[in-house]
Order: C-alpha cells, then sequence, then structure tokens
C-alpha cells in the first residue's frame, strides 16, 4: 500500500525511540522507502547502525556534516519525501516545531519544507497535559500537522495515563491513510468528530458515565479521514481503537470536551457523536465517599454540563461550522424526541438511534439509525456502524461541495 512512497522518518529522543525501528520494517514491509533522521537525544536509546541496518539507508544527524551536505543537503533531503513523520515526537521536538526553531538537522528540516508532515507525541503524561504542551499541538494542527496518539496505559516512568507512542502499526495505518485521502472528494476539508462517554468524577475514584463505547465516533472519522478529510478527533475515554490519520485530542469530563472542541474552530464541519454526561457533580470530594454503618448515603448535587452541540450550534457565522451535525440517543418515543432535539439544539443534521434495552447498540457493531434535517426522515435501517459512518460520509460530501 506504500509502493512507491518515500517516508522521512525522524527519530527524537525517548524511551519509545526503540519502536521506530519496527515501524520502518513495517514501511518496508508495505513497499515504501525510509531514510532517518536521529536528533541528538535520539542517539542515547538507538543506535545510528541499527536504524541504518533496517533502512538501507544512513541514518543522518549532522546538520554540518559536509559530506552529507554536498551529496544530499538538508533541503533537498526534506523535499524529497512523499510524507515526514516524527516517531516519537518529544516535547522538546515540539516545541520547537510548532515556534520554528531550527537548530539541528531534523528541526532545520521540517522547517525548510512543504511536505505533509505526521508526528506521534510520546513523553510523561505531565508533560504530556502541560498547558504549554497542549498550546504547542494547537498550533501545529493549525499548521496542518496530523498528531496521531498518544495512547494511553503504564509508562516506563512509572506513571499511567496517555502519553505512550501510538504503536507502529496504528502509525502504519495513518500513513496509509494518509496517502488513501490524498485528493480524496473530502480533501481540503476540516472536520471536528467527538466521540466516546465523558467522565465526570464524584471523588478521587468514582466517576458519573455510560456505556458508550466509541465505536461509531470512529467509524465515522475514519470514513471522512479516508475521503482525504483533515479529521479532528476528541475523545472521551473509549474502550474502541483510535481512528487513524486523525487528530487526536483525549479528554476525560465535559468541560474538557467544550474547550477541546471550541480550540479546534474553524472547521467545515462537526459532529457530535460523544455521549456526554448531562450532569456533574456540583463539588468534588476530595476523599473517597465512605459508606458508613447505619448512615443514609451521601447526598451529591449535580449541576449541568455545557451543551457543546447548542453552543456551536449557536456560535455566530464565520465561527460556526456550515454544517453541525448531533446524535441522539434515545430509549423511547425516538422520532418525536430527535425532532424535538434538533429545534431544540439548532443543529443542521440529527442522527437518532435507539439504545433501549435489548438494542445492543451500546458497545455492540451495529447502529439503526433515523436521519432528520428538518425536511427529511428518512430510515437507515440496521447496519454495521462502518456503515452508517460510509453513509454519513458520502451525504457531508454532497452537502459540502452541493452536490
Amino acid at each position: 500500500m506504500l509502493t512507491g512512497k518515500h517516508i522521512l522518518l525522524v527519530i527524537t529522543g525517548g524511551i519509545a525511540a526503540y519502536k521506530a525501528l519496527e515501524l520502518i520494517r513495517l514501511i518496508q514491509k508495505a513497499g515504501g522507502t525510509v531514510q532517518a533522521i536521529l536528533t541528538g537525544a535520539a542517539t542515547e536509546f538507538v543506535t545510528p547502525l541499527s536504524v541504518s541496518a533496517l533502512s538501507g539507508n544512513p541514518a543522518l544527524s549532522a546538520l554540518f556534516d559536509l559530506t552529507q551536505e554536498s551529496r544530499i543537503g538538508h533541503i533537498e533531503l526534506s523535499r524529497s519525501a512523499d510524507l515526514i513523520v516524527v516517531a516519537p515526537a518529544s516535547a522538546d521536538f515540539l516545541a520547537k516545531l510548532a515556534h520554528g526553531l531550527a537548530d539541528d538537522l531534523a528541526s532545520t528540516c521540517l522547517l525548510a519544507t512543504d511536505t505533509a508532515i505526521l508526528a506521534a507525541p510520546a513523553m510523561n503524561v505531565r508533560m504530556w497535559t502541560a498547558a504549554a504542551t497542549q498550546r504547542n499541538l494547537a498550533t501545529l494542527r493549525a499548521d496542518g500537522v496530523t498528531i496521531i496518539g498518544p495512547d494511553e496505559g503504564p509508562m516506563a516512568c512509572g506513571e499511567f495515563g496517555p502519553g505512550r507512542m501510538a504503536e507502529p502499526a496504528a502509525i502504519l495505518k495513518a500513513i496509509a491513510a494518509h496517502f488513501a485521502g490524498a485528493g480524496g472528494p473530502l480533501a481540503g476539508k476540516r472536520i471536528i468528530v467527538t466521540s466516546g462517554p465523558t467522565r465526570e468524577p464524584l471523588d478521587p475514584v468514582r466517576y458519573i458515565s455510560n456505556a458508550s463505547s466509541g465505536k461509531q465516533g470512529v467509524a465515522i472519522a475514519e470514513a471522512l479521514s479516508n475521503r482525504g478529510a483533515e479529521v479532528v478527533f476528541v475523545t472521551g475515554p473509549a474502550e474502541a481503537a483510535r481512528p487513524a490519520g486523525c487528530a487526536i485530542i483525549p479528554v476525560t469530563t465535559a468541560i474538557e470536551m467544550r474547550d477541546a472542541v471550541l480550540a479546534a474552530l474553524p472547521a467545515d464541519a462537526a459532529i457530535f457523536v460523544a455521549a456526554v454526561a448531562d450532569w456533574r457533580a456540583a463539588s468534588l470530594s476530595s476523599g473517597k465517599l465512605k459508606k458508613e454503618p447505619g448512615a443514609p448515603p451521601p447526598a451529591i448535587e449535580l449541576v449541568q454540563n455545557p451543551d457543546i452541540l447548542a453552543e456551536v450550534s449557536h456560535l455566530p457565522p464565520g465561527r460556526r461550522p456550515p454544517l453541525v451535525i448531533g446524535f441522539a440517543a434515545e430509549t423511547e418515543s425516538l422520532i418525536d424526541n430527535a425532532r424535538a432535539k434538533r429545534l431544540r439544539k439548532g443543529c443542521d443534521w440529527l442522527l437518532a438511534n435507539d439504545v433501549g434495552n435489548g438494542s445492543g447498540v451500546l458497545g455492540g457493531p451495529d447502529n439503526h439509525v433515523y436521519f432528520l434535517d428538518g425536511t427529511t426522515e428518512l430510515d437507515w435501517g440496521k447496519q454495521s456502524k462502518s456503515e452508517v459512518g460510509e453513509n454519513l460520509a458520502e451525504r457531508i460530501e454532497k452537502r459540502l461541495f452541493g452536490r
């Protein structure tokens, strides 16, 4: 699937650098070629010899190597690639890239290129969630850099959370999606997709949430990305694997999801698939809520979460996406509730599904969706969630391009 494609792979410093060796092997197995650049920090984790042996090309690192400069040149090196992949992308290197710094071969090549860039961040969870890192990521996304990952899980430092580099197979899938989508029918369109549940904490160990798996949101995001759209995927803590080729923004709470969506604007369309918790605790207990013998259950005061769909639907022209799509998960009076919700929220389209007991929708592979746009009400019948994603992507394409 990568036959004839040349990948410039930038390996930066971090324990995840060893995964870059597997990525080289997968790219070559898919028919692509690899030229690798190692930052100085990367050589502390993997050797240039091992990278050269796997890639079949010399691993480069010195900006002022006269032999390499005379034979290749850092300008030609970056422009000869069909895609530039940074894996792992450390917090330090992302900061350099976001601010246009060029003090080594890797950062100089990326500043001097007009080739598409895909970055797979890898860092400590606190570095990932730091305000400076999130600002840099927002800048890079606005500049057109595709961010894949990071994954959530245990880290070499002993902490747990988002920050693990996406697995090489997922990065390969994102690379393939990039080339599949290049020149696709939705190329040049930026689309926000929310997915999964949110978790609203009650105390350090408990939270309010729901049974959303995130599978439908992933299917929609992949269908759009495969058509060439730039997809910003804002996801709560879902069990479904994240879609390849999309800019992934992991969040936990409804407020975090709202802030991420607003920061991702402007966009040509926004699709709100996420099952956002309607309420959150008015105050978070600093300690675990205890069950005391003979005592009544603790009183938990709830307040409403922000209504993200309604807020985006009512943004002023120029900031509101031209197409806003909502989802309605109902357990009774499906069509009546869906009609009322579309009007109340102010969205253009609404997809309604029955999630009552026995429906199998939440967590299952299939969905039964009704499409409403104010003039038309269509029963799409029972389909796989992938088929729902494809049907919606096709309809979005027709709407955005007036076909």
